[in-house]
Order: C-alpha cells, then structure tokens, then sequence
C-alpha cells in the first residue's frame, strides 16, 4: 500500500509501521506545501489502525536542508516565512504544530544535513537516527535573523539551555557523533542502513499495545503542542522584522557565497 502526499508518499511497512518518505531530492528543502503535507498524512495515520509508529525519511543526499534562501523566486513575504505581519502568525508554524499534535510515535532518519527549519522538523520526531554524515546545524543568526520550527522549544528540552544556546549564539553545525554525545541522536547507524534502523526502532516500539503507546507519549509530551504553539509565535514575530533588515540580506548573501557575514547591525 503506497499513497502520495504532495511530495511525501507513505508506505505501509510490516509491523504496523507506515514509512513516510520527503521526495524532494537531492536536499530536501522545505516550504509551506511540505509542511501541511505531512501535517495531513501524520494526521490521516492518527487515524489508521494498521499504523502504530512512523519513520519519516528522506529521498536524497540530505534529510532536509532547511528553506531554499538562494531560490531566485524567494520574496521576503513569500512561501517559507509568510506571516502577513508581526502579529500574525506565520501558516508554515501552524502547520509545523498540527506535527506536534499528532498522536503516533516518530522516528527520523536523519542522514546528511538537517539545516534550520530541517532541524527543527528532525527535533519534532521522537527519536533520531543519525550516520557518519550526519550534519545538524541551527545557523539562523548566519542568516541575520533567528530560530524557527520551535527549537527554541524543543532543542532544549533534550539537550538543555547552555547547549541549545551554544547552538543558536555560534551557528555552528555538529556531526552525528556529537549528536549521540548530546542525546539529541538516539541510534547510530551507517548511512546505508540508516532508514532500517529506524525501521527497526519502529517495528520494536510497534509491537505494543497501542493504546498504551498513545497514553505514555502524551504523559511524556504533556502540552508539548501547546509549548511549541507559544515558542512559534515568538519565533514568527522577531522573524519577520529581521528578515527584512539589511543583516539579513546580507546573511543570505554570505550563507550563499560561504563567506563570513558583514553585518553591521541594521
């Protein structure tokens, strides 16, 4: 059984486990459309009762490189960060906190980069894991402006402030390795194994009772969709004045051209 979710198509694994796979190759980039995309399929799985568990994987070099900044079509107000204003708030949040409401377990596999609001997808599952090339970096202040997707949330509800904060300040990117040494990777793999690995953790945590699955995920992640709803709502508002300073222009431009920003605060 395989259907297709826009750019997302689902199977269903033996094991009560459904694999949903971002076909956006080779880097994976998100936007608006993926985002409600899975939103509509993790929320149609909530509802079958042949899955208990989801591994969300990726076709391509990378799990999911963030939004494209050097698309030639990007508009400040466009599709990836579309807030109308400072104080609304931005629709690929909404749809990035129907993720976080859904009711089955997830487990990403996380192979290359998970870049910015990548990250933050990764962040969303339940579990990650993680290979050789793995690359996970929140290096929004690079881009002149600052954290999405609710990592300001849940980035340091596993890692703690001081290395969240380590994160977010510097831009810098950590491997796989040092994903397993912060506990934000739970498995590692080898790159050619990385997605039955994941599957395997899936089909391990499937075999349960699923109603008791249900009843300890919400009592592990109690008002964790409501906390992302409120961190989202910060992260879209300070977003969408710094994304339309000069900094931010430039950090695009730098971020493109692999260079070290010159920013000079405006």
């Amino acid at each position: 059984m395989k259907e297709q979710y826009g750019d997302v198509s689902v199977t269903m694994l033996d094991g009560f486990v459904a694999q949903c796979e971002i076909n956006r190759p080779p880097n994976n980039f998100f936007d608006l459309s993926l985002i409600r995309d899975l939103a509509e399929c993790f929320e149609d799985l909530d509802a079958n009762s042949a899955c208990r568990a989801i591994v969300l994987c990726s076709n391509g070099k990378h799990f999911c490189a963030g939004a494209n900044f050097s698309s030639p079509d990007r508009k400040p107000e466009g599709d990836v960060l579309s807030a109308k204003s400072a104080d609304t708030r931005n629709p690929l949040y909404t749809e990035a906190v129907r993720l976080f409401h859904c009711k089955k377990p997830v487990i990403a596999a996380v192979q290359g980069a998970a870049v910015g609001g990548g990250f933050g997808l990764a962040m969303m599952a339940d579990f990650r894991v993680v290979c050789e090339n793995t690359r996970m970096t929140a290096n929004f202040v690079k881009l002149g402006f600052t954290p999405g997707f609710g990592l300001t949330h849940t980035l340091q509800r596993v890692v703690g402030p001081q290395k969240a904060n380590l994160l977010f300040y510097t831009g810098r990117r950590i491997n796989g390795e040092t994903a397993m040494e912060w506990g934000i990777g739970d498995i590692y793999s080898d790159v050619e194994t990385i997605r039955d690995s994941a599957t395997s953790l899936a089909r391990e945590i499937a075999e349960n009772a699923p109603l008791a699955l249900i009843s300890v995920r919400e009592q592990m992640r109690p008002g964790l969709a409501d906390a992302v709803q409120a961190a989202t709502d910060i992260e879209g508002s300070e977003q969408y004045w710094l994304q339309r300073t000069s900094d931010h222009k430039e950090g695009v431009a730098s971020v493109a051209e692999r260079r070290t920003g010159n920013f000079q605060g405006k």
